[in-house]
């Protein structure tokens, strides 16, 4: 982290942790039952002790790789938003979302606004960057879909089914459209500890919403399905819940 001789890029990927689904995969590998909420809660404090260890570093990375100007994709550019977002996402666990908003106020480019706004949800805030990002891009429909996926995919655990539901009312949900069917279902399937909620509201949300896709285009629906596969992982009262939902789904 605080070797300026390396990388940027390289640096950044060092600061990834592994995600919820891989420490899940590697506790079933070794013989284990996967507990999506402990494993989150041990994500989220390690990511919070290596914050609170390394913050000077953290804050001087994040600091020193600001770009001035006109936004670049070339390689050097992109590697250096990649640390400052790495050192973004640690420095979100003990700041309250400080430097996310911050950065959401001041970017110029959608990675970094993209970035800000979903350490924003993470850390709990961002309800006025939420709407002012709908508004306004809400006429380009890519960034839309990506505003759909953030939501879900950021929120705590203990909320995003709740979030999933609301923005599935959304005016915009044309669920009809694969990408956006894609972006609010994939983004909660992606938050582990959501999608396999104990009380399996995660798998019922994901069932009721593959039974509305398959008739009007089944290979979305299958696709989308893929994210039941790894069900048999999970403890038994998981296991119940996510076979009730791929029962429901089968009778139909």
């Amino acid at each position: 982290l605080a070797d300026p001789a390396l990388d940027p890029a390289y640096r950044a990927l060092c600061l990834k942790l592994p995600t919820e689904e891989e420490i899940a995969t590697a506790i079933s590998d070794a013989g284990g039952v996967p507990d999506p909420d402990a494993i989150h809660s041990a994500r989220e404090a390690l990511a919070t002790e290596i914050a609170r260890t390394h913050q000077s570093a953290l804050e001087a990375a994040y600091q020193g790789s600001a770009q001035a100007g006109a936004f670049s994709p070339d390689a050097d550019s992109a590697g250096k938003r990649s640390l400052r977002l790495a050192a973004l996402g640690l420095l979100n666990h003990i700041d309250g979302g400080a430097h996310a908003a911050a950065l959401y106020a001041s970017a110029n480019n959608m990675t970094e606004r993209a970035a800000a706004l979903a350490a924003l949800i993470a850390a709990g805030k961002g309800d006025a960057e939420v709407q002012a990002f709908y508004n306004e891009f809400k006429d380009v429909r890519l960034v839309i879909d990506m505003w759909f996926m953030l939501q879900p995919l950021n929120t705590d655990p203990a909320q995003a089914v709740a979030v999933a539901r609301r923005l599935a009312d959304h005016p915009d949900f044309d669920w009809k459209n694969p990408n956006r069917f894609r972006a609010l279902i994939g983004g909660l399937s992606a938050n582990h500890a959501a999608f396999h909620a104990a009380d399996g509201s995660g798998y019922d949300f994901l069932a009721d919403w593959l039974l509305n896709m398959d008739p009007l285009n089944p290979q979305i629906a299958a696709r989308m399905s893929s994210a039941f596969d790894s069900w048999r992982k999970y403890d038994a009262a998981r296991q119940d819940k996510a076979r009730a939902a791929l029962d429901r789904i089968l009778a139909a």
